[in-house]
């Protein structure tokens, strides 16, 4: 077992996750392919239904047989197979704690649907009264403190709500909080510094800087079955827990750990912890009167992360 701990395990993860002892993992992250057709490099999206939530049920079984009585267990899913792997995933024995919506911009542009700009995070947890939530670690400050100065605001601030949010750096002051569960993240979009380059579904630092932080403690085994860009595992390692991963891609598992090898704990995260502030209103950005008069863009910048417009010809990135 310890030989395992600290490495990218390159193969199938139901095989790999057999040879991890039972109980020895406290968190596991898992954003597995979503069954859609996407182009991996060894790894067929485009399953029958039927294979596709069978194989499901296979590794979130190995999942819940590691994890420790008190760990927990975060999946990053689809639409399409949402609601099933939820099914699953609480009759194997898991206990859904939340339902969070990721709102993210650089979403997908349809033609005649809404576009989509989220995914689904659920936190699941083996024992519904014995698990890490460390809120301390998440809190920010409420309404109450921030817009209405009411002295008998918790000083500790609060934890997340339920929300609707369709732009929120457009939202008045107060209106948006990030920890609710909606939460905004850009999606790492292909200018973003932190882009990998390798793998198209790169999750941002970020988020899992928040799932690390808030389900396991210093010390703690993170573990990650589908590997990807290895961003889990990078996370992981920043915050000081241990970690294992799995990769079924050959390339992917070699990028991946040359990623590793280049990152210490305690290196900061890759992107804004305050995302909302990172992103400019409409009112900042280039306007297309600007641009048809050849006015220059105005001034949008932020230290934590890319700008949401290009500077060369003030063209909107985002497509919602």
């Amino acid at each position: 077992m310890a030989e395992m701990i600290g490495k990218l395990h390159r193969g199938d993860c139901v095989a790999g996750m057999k040879k991890l002892a039972a109980g020895s993992v406290q968190l596991a992250f898992a954003d597995p392919p979503f069954n859609i057709g996407y182009e991996y490099d060894e790894y067929d999206d485009r399953q029958e239904a039927e294979a596709y939530l069978d194989w499901s049920e296979q590794w979130i079984g190995q999942v819940h047989r590691v994890l420790a009585d008190d760990g927990t267990f975060w999946l990053a899913i689809g639409d399409e197979y949402a609601a099933e792997l939820k099914v699953i995933s609480q009759k194997i024995g898991f206990h859904c704690r939340s339902w969070v919506i990721w709102y993210y911009t650089f979403g997908v542009n349809c033609q005649k649907k809404f576009n989509r700009s989220h995914a689904h995070l659920f936190h699941f947890v083996k024992d519904p009264k014995q698990f890490t939530f460390n809120d301390e670690a998440i809190r920010v400050p409420s309404a109450r403190q921030l817009v209405y100065r009411d002295k008998r605001a918790n000083p500790r601030g609060r934890l997340p709500d339920d929300t609707w949010i369709l732009r929120p750096q457009d939202v008045p002051e107060g209106g948006f909080a990030a920890d609710d569960d909606t939460w905004y993240f850009p999606r790492v979009a292909g200018t973003f510094k932190e882009r990998a380059g390798f793998h198209g579904c790169q999750m941002p630092e970020q988020l899992l800087g928040r799932i690390v932080r808030v389900s396991s403690n210093e010390g703690d085994v993170v573990m990650d079955p589908f590997a990807g860009s290895g961003t889990t595992l990078i996370v992981a390692k920043k915050l000081a827990r241990a970690w294992v991963g799995f990769e079924l891609s050959k390339d992917y598992a070699t990028r991946v750990r040359t990623r590793l090898k280049k990152t210490q704990a305690d290196d900061p995260l890759v992107g804004a912890a305050d995302p909302v502030n990172s992103a400019p209103s409409t009112a900042n950005g280039r306007r297309l009167d600007d641009k048809q008069a050849g006015r220059k863009p105005r001034a949008v910048s932020s230290d934590d992360g890319p700008s949401l417009f290009d500077a060369t010809d003030g063209a909107s990135r985002e497509a919602v």
